[in-house]
């Protein structure tokens, strides 16, 4: 006989708690059914923490309600009859077992018929410091001191993003991967250098879209497995001024990539080293770049710093840049 489950929560973000909740529930039933509730205006979106659930529970029938209900019993004489039905439309077929983590999960088995199975250290009063004390509101609150306890998609909502700009010759993978270690932190390398190793300098339009294209979804696939910075060598915006350079002008593609949360701006008073793969060792040439790398980012509205000098001295300022934005957004 097929055992079935439900699941209901905000999960406004999923974590370890619900993590644990939700894979002790699917390991107890042959079909589990998750229904993620949201309303407008919550602090996340609905249908983000929707897609975020159907991949953490790929085989779970995970179902989103996003209509306006009350959401306590003391807002509303018909709660649980509102209540009753929304279960019942999400799941039609008899419900046997009803997991939750808080006490409301008695009230709602009794009312779908199914049999309460209280789950996780938070209701058993254990671990505050860990599980139980986890809380989609105490993760908004400081999503950073709960990393450990936060799932890869959630990870990535959350991580930060530090974006080294700026004109060939200027240290920006080197610092990118001194960065990174620094930080403890992964970081992205520059893929238009492995374009160009690969196919050759002679770059078309066409190329650049590439470049700019893969460099974004290697900055997207990365974000879920850094801790919690994550540290990007060039662009799409640094592809961008590539194309100024090259073709006087920038397809709009390449601006429209999502951006950082802060860009390293390294300018171009070191020397100039011709590693093979760059083109632009004049300095009147080398000038025009910088300023198109400048420009771009003062048009684009993103958050950047300058760094200049010696090498040391770029480290310590670039650190210093990463730290200063960790106090403003976290």
């Amino acid at each position: 006989m097929t055992t079935r489950g439900f699941v209901l929560g905000k999960f406004m973000p999923p974590h370890a708690g619900h993590q644990l909740l939700c894979g002790t529930a699917g390991r107890m039933v042959d079909e589990l059914t998750i229904l993620v509730c949201s309303l407008p205006g919550d602090p996340i979106p609905g249908e983000l923490r929707l897609a975020w659930m159907r991949a953490l529970f790929p085989h779970a029938r995970v179902i989103g309600h996003d209509a306006i209900v009350p959401q306590a019993a003391e807002d509303s004489a018909d709660f649980w009859p509102i209540w009753r039905a929304i279960v019942k439309a999400a799941h039609p077929e008899p419900i046997d077992y009803v997991f939750a983590g808080e006490a409301y999960g008695l009230r709602l088995a009794e009312e779908v018929g199914g049999t309460f199975v209280p789950v996780g250290a938070r209701i058993m009063g254990q671990d505050p410091r860990g599980l139980g004390g986890l809380s989609g509101s105490a993760v908004r609150a400081d999503p950073w001191a709960h990393w450990p306890h936060l799932p890869p998609p959630v990870r990535g909502y959350y991580a930060k993003s530090i974006c080294l700009h700026g004109v060939e010759s200027t240290g920006k993978s080197v610092m990118s991967d001194r960065l990174a270690r620094h930080f403890g932190t992964i970081w992205v390398p520059e893929y238009g250098r492995a374009h160009c190793e690969t196919h050759g300098l002679e770059l078309t339009e066409a190329d650049l879209l590439l470049i700019g294209r893969a460099q974004a979804a290697m900055v997207e696939a990365a974000r879920p497995l850094c801790d919690r910075r994550l540290i990007v060598d060039t662009d799409a915006l640094m592809t961008a001024a590539w194309c100024e350079m090259l073709f006087d002008r920038i397809p709009e593609p390449l601006l429209a990539y999502p951006k950082a949360d802060l860009y390293l701006l390294l300018e171009p008073d070191v020397e100039w080293v011709d590693d093979g793969t760059r083109f632009f060792g004049t300095p009147d040439r080398r000038a025009r770049f910088a300023a198109i790398c400048r420009r771009l980012l003062e048009e684009a509205g993103v958050t950047w710093v300058s760094i200049g000098g010696r090498w040391e001295d770029r480290f310590e300022q670039a650190v210093a840049a990463i730290e200063g934005m960790d106090g403003a957004h976290v």
